[in-house]
């Protein structure tokens, strides 16, 4: 049974999320009834021709909002800098069986391409960076489920680059954009297309790299030659002289 005060801290925790939960609701509601009708809708419908897209959720997180993405990219790689501060990962599951690797050889595939397609597809239609990112860290868990150790991740200094890579770029394009006399990650109209799908490759691989990096749940190993999964490396026969 637990103790008291233990008890009373659960239920004083469960009480502060009930009345916080109750003030949001009472926020969202009593600015729907004050504000009824499209809201920023008709904004960020009027604007979209000059966004470089033409799915709007893209152009809000991509264009008129880019630098809330920037900083939910900043936020995703210090979660990470704090896990990757716990030390080592933890060993790999068991090689697999024949039936999961079987699976596994027709799902990976898949998601990567599916991941492919979401990134391209995201300036007309659902997708973008976030989704292909998580398809792609979905093929790493399930490789790290088949006993692969890094799932499928690349040597500790390319782990570190790509984790970077995303924000680097997004921050780059700011940078030009203000040498050029425009606001920051202000696009040029000729240039906001080309510019957004650039942040987004980026930023799929950063977010891919993270959230499979986070599910293995350690710092990556010093970089060493990949052994193939399954197999063993050879070590060569100690000399004695």
């Amino acid at each position: 049974m637990e103790p008291k005060p233990q008890r009373s801290a659960a239920l004083l925790v469960v009480v502060l999320l009930i009345l916080l939960a109750g003030l949001l609701q009472w926020v969202y509601f009593t600015h729907a009834a004050t504000a009824p009708g499209a809201g920023l809708t008709a904004l960020a419908q009027a604007e979209l021709p000059r966004s470089g897209v033409t799915n709007p959720v893209t152009a809000v997180l991509l264009n008129y909002r880019a630098l809330d993405t920037l900083l939910e990219l900043s936020v995703l790689l210090t979660a990470m800098l704090g896990i990757w501060s716990l030390g080592p990962a933890t060993p790999g599951y068991q090689q697999a069986g024949a039936v999961f690797a079987g699976l596994a050889a027709w799902v990976v595939p898949l998601l990567i391409l599916s991941g492919g397609y979401l990134l391209w597809i995201g300036a007309k239609a659902p997708g973008g960076a976030f989704q292909a990112g998580a398809l792609l860290a979905a093929a790493g868990v399930i490789q790290r489920l088949g006993g692969d150790p890094r799932a499928s991740l690349p040597n500790e200094s390319a782990q570190r680059w790509l984790a970077i890579a995303g924000i680097g770029i997004f921050a780059l394009v700011g940078l030009a954009t203000l040498v050029a006399g425009r606001g920051f990650l202000d696009y040029p109209l000729a240039w906001a297309g080309w510019l957004i799908l650039l942040i987004e490759t980026f930023a799929t691989l950063t977010i891919a790299t993270l959230l499979t990096a986070a599910y293995v749940g350690g710092q990556p190993p010093p970089s060493q030659t990949t052994a193939t999964p399954g197999m063993h490396r050879m070590q060569a026969p100690d000399r004695k002289a």
